[in-house]
């Protein structure tokens, strides 16, 4: 298959505990013959929370080894930058010709960058995000991921 992986999915494969097990165990997306795709606005944003968290050597040294399995997209190119426009415009209900069934809503700048990115490349976005339903088959497929279903309480 062929993932664009959004921020949150990364960061539970970097904490690598019992829910990263079970969430790959069901999806294999690193065990699978997947292509994987990130964007360059989650590698930010992931540094960013390493940063913040003032993560350790060994955690910092396996989201390497993640990133390293993944093929990194750039945001820097006219189809997605055009695509970003247009999910903005729709997301907000103004969209002409694309009625809304759906209240207008405001997207974070980096999650209209995801958008557009699985969109202009025809990627399947995995996330836990609500914040892109309203897009699922419009603009792209969409695997949101219920962390309750996979939850325990050791994690």
């Amino acid at each position: 298959m062929n993932y664009l992986i959004d921020t949150n999915i990364l960061v539970i494969y970097v904490r690598d505990t019992d829910l990263t097990r079970r969430l790959e165990e069901n999806l294999r997306l690193l065990t699978g013959r997947n292509n994987l795709v990130i964007s360059v606005v989650s590698i930010g944003e992931i540094k960013s929370i390493a940063k913040q968290n003032k993560w350790g050597e060994k955690r910092v040294r396996r989201l390497i080894e993640i990133l390293n399995q993944f093929l990194i997209a750039d945001i820097n190119v006219e189809d997605i930058i055009e695509s970003y426009s247009e999910i903005d415009t729709y997301s907000q209900g103004k969209l002409e010709g694309k009625a809304a069934s759906f209240t207008s809503r405001n997207m974070g700048k980096n999650d209209l960058w995801i958008a557009a990115t699985a969109s202009t490349l025809n990627l399947e976005l995995i996330t836990t995000d609500k914040d892109f339903d309203h897009l699922n088959e419009e603009y792209f497929q969409l695997k949101r991921i219920d962390l309750s279903e996979y939850s325990n309480e050791k994690d």
